[in-house]
C-alpha cells in the first residue's frame, strides 16, 4: 500500500449530503458537506423530495471536495455512496424521475388489503402475522402511487431506492448493494436476495414486477464506472469504480467496527438505532426483518427509536432560543451548547421521566403508543426536560440491547456510540451510566462515510477482504466508564419506572385515540 490508495466515500443523509475522502488507515483527508431540506410537505403526512434536489447536493459536495485535496484525484482509487434508507424514486423509461421521491419519513398509507390466498391469509393469522402484513402492503409507497396516481404508475419503468437512483445517474446501470435493501420493496431479507414469485410480498406489493428493480450487487464489488457526464457534473474521475456498500446504518455499524454479536452499535442520529451484526438470520422483534448487513451474508439485528435524536432538533426549536442566539455570537452550534444543560441536572432529572415514543415504538406498544413526560415539580426547568429527554432515549436503546441479547443468548461485551450525539462528552456519560457498561466513541464522527470507505477499499483491492480492511480503518477513540452512583440511580428508574411506563399509561393512550381519533 501506498500514499496513493484513497478512497471516495459519499453519504447522502436527512440532513445533509457529505463527501469525504479517507486514506488506507481510514483517517479523514477532507470532507465537504452540503446542508439539504429533508422534505417538503404538500399535506399533513406527506414528506417528499425531488430526486434531483438530491443529486444536485451531491454533484455540489463533490465539487467542493476537490480544492481540499493537497494530491491529485486521479490517486483515488474507487467510489462507494451510502444514503438515507426506504426514500423512493419512480423513473420513467428514459430514466428520469416521474415524481418527488417519496421519503422514509412520509406517512401517508392505502386503506386497501393485500390479496392473499386464504391458506394464506389463515396461516398468518395463526402465527399472528397478519397485521405486519397488513402493514407492510398499507405503508407501500408503490401501492399508494399505483393507487392515487394511476396515470403516472402506467409510465412507471424502474422503481429504485435513493442509493439505486444515485447509482444510476453516476454510471448509467440500474443496479443497487444488497445492503441497500431496507424499505417496503419484495426483497427476501432472510435470503438477502428478490423475493421468489410466489412470496407473499409480491401480492403485497402488486403494482412492482421484478422488470422495475435493479439488479442486486454485494457489497464490495463493482456497480459499474463514472461515466463522461457524471464525471463533468461532479468532478469525480471518468471511469472511476463504483463500489457497493450498503444503507448509511448499515455502513455506519461497519464503520464502527461491530463485526459480531458480541460488539454493539449505538448511533445517536435522526434515527436512534442499536445494532448488532450476526452471521444467522434471527428477528427480534417477530415480523420484523434484520437487514442486510455490508459484509456479505451477514445481518444487521437492529432495535431503533423512531424520531431518536430528531428530538434534539424539536427541543432546540421548542426550547432552545437561547442557544440558538448564543450559537450566532459564539459561532458554534446551537447543539454544542447543549451540554450545558445536562451539567445543571442530576442524573435521574430528579424523577423527571421521559418515553421517547414520539415516533411510536419497535417493542411491545401498539400503535396508539406516544410519547409522554411523568414526574412534573415545581423544580423543573427546560434542562430538566432535555436530561430527561436524553435518559429516555437511552433507556428505550437499553430496552432494545436486552432483547436483543436475549433473542441471540450473547451477552454483548462491547459498545459503540456513533452518530451527532456522540459528540457530546455528557451524553456519551449518560449512555455509559445508564448501560452500565464502558462505552467508547470511534476516531471518527463520520462512520457512515466510514462504512463505505471501508466498502471501497475492498472493491478497489486496497485489501483482500472485509476483516482486514476493518482492522486496519477502525480505531477506537474516548472511552467513557460508569459512575457507580449514577449507574445505580438508573438502574432502579429503569427497572422500576421506565419499564412500567407504557404498559401504565397504555389505557389513557388507547382512550386518548379513541376520543380524539389521532393518530388516525
Amino acid at each position: 500500500m501506498q500514499n496513493s490508495d484513497y478512497v471516495l466515500a459519499i453519504d447522502n443523509g436527512t440532513q445533509s449530503v457529505r463527501a469525504m475522502v479517507f486514506d488506507n488507515i481510514g483517517q479523514l483527508v477532507a470532507k465537504s458537506k452540503v446542508d439539504i431540506e429533508p422534505y417538503f410537505s404538500t399535506q399533513p403526512g406527506y414528506a417528499e423530495q425531488q430526486p434531483d434536489y438530491f443529486w444536485s447536493a451531491l454533484c455540489q459536495a463533490c465539487q467542493e471536495l476537490w480544492p481540499q485535496l493537497d494530491f491529485p484525484r486521479q490517486n483515488i482509487q474507487a467510489v462507494s455512496v451510502t444514503t438515507q434508507r426506504a426514500t423512493v424514486v419512480a423513473m420513467d423509461k428514459h430514466g428520469l424521475p416521474l415524481r418527488a421521491a417519496i421519503s422514509w419519513l412520509d406517512q401517508r398509507q392505502v386503506d386497501s388489503e393485500p390479496q392473499l390466498s386464504a391458506l394464506e391469509s389463515l396461516l398468518f393469522t395463526m402465527v399472528k402475522a397478519k397485521g405486519s402484513v397488513h402493514a407492510f402492503h398499507a405503508q407501500a409507497e408503490a401501492n399508494w402511487i399505483a393507487q392515487k396516481e394511476p396515470q403516472l404508475w402506467a409510465r412507471v419503468d424502474k422503481f429504485l431506492l435513493l442509493s439505486g437512483y444515485h447509482n444510476y445517474q453516476l454510471t448509467g446501470c440500474y443496479k443497487d448493494s444488497i445492503a441497500s435493501q431496507v424499505g417496503y420493496v419484495p426483497f427476501d431479507f432472510k435470503k438477502l436476495k428478490w423475493a421468489q414469485s410466489k412470496d407473499w410480498k409480491w401480492r403485497a406489493i402488486p403494482a412492482i414486477t421484478r422488470e422495475m428493480l435493479p439488479e442486486l450487487v454485494p457489497a464490495g464489488e463493482s456497480l459499474g464506472h463514472i461515466t463522461p457526464m457524471a464525471s463533468e457534473q461532479t468532478g469525480i474521475p471518468e471511469g472511476l469504480p463504483l463500489i457497493a456498500c450498503g444503507s448509511d446504518k448499515a455502513c455506519e455499524v461497519l464503520g464502527t467496527g461491530c463485526l459480531d454479536n458480541e460488539t454493539g452499535s449505538l448511533s445517536y442520529g435522526t434515527t436512534a438505532t442499536f445494532n448488532i451484526t450476526s452471521d444467522k438470520y434471527f428477528e427480534a422483534v417477530p415480523f420484523h426483518p434484520a437487514y442486510p448487513g455490508v459484509i456479505p451474508n451477514t445481518f444487521n439485528v437492529e432495535m431503533m427509536v423512531q424520531r431518536g435524536y430528531w428530538m434534539v432538533s424539536w427541543f432546540k426549536q421548542e426550547f432552545g432560543l437561547h442557544e440558538q442566539q448564543l450559537a450566532v455570537e459564539q459561532g458554534v452550534a446551537p447543539e454544542s451548547l447543549f451540554d450545558d444543560l445536562l451539567k445543571q441536572v442530576p442524573a435521574g432529572s430528579m424523577g423527571l421521566m421521559l418515553q421517547p415514543y414520539w415516533g411510536g415504538s419497535m417493542n411491545d406498544s401498539g400503535p396508539e403508543a406516544k410519547g409522554a413526560m411523568i414526574g412534573f415539580g415545581e423544580v423543573h426547568t427546560r434542562a430538566h426536560i432535555y436530561r430527561a429527554m436524553i435518559e429516555g432515549l437511552t433507556y428505550a436503546l437499553r430496552e432494545g440491547k436486552e432483547r436483543v441479547e436475549k433473542r441471540s443468548g450473547q451477552a454483548l461485551k462491547r459498545l459503540m456510540v456513533s452518530g451527532g450525539g456522540s459528540q457530546s462528552d455528557e451524553i456519551m456519560q449518560i449512555t455509559a451510566d445508564v448501560f452500565g457498561m464502558p462505552v467508547e466513541r470511534p476516531h471518527t464522527y463520520e462512520t457512515s462515510a466510514l462504512g463505505a470507505a471501508i466498502a471501497a477499499a475492498v472493491g478497489s483491492g486496497i485489501y483482500p477482504d472485509f476483516a482486514t480492511a476493518v482492522a486496519s480503518m477502525t480505531h477506537a477513540g474516548h472511552c467513557f466508564v460508569p459512575q457507580a452512583e449514577n449507574q445505580k440511580i438508573y438502574n432502579e428508574l429503569y427497572g422500576k419506572v421506565y419499564k412500567t411506563m407504557y404498559h401504565s399509561l397504555k389505557p389513557s393512550y388507547q382512550k386518548i385515540r379513541s376520543i380524539t381519533g389521532y393518530p388516525d
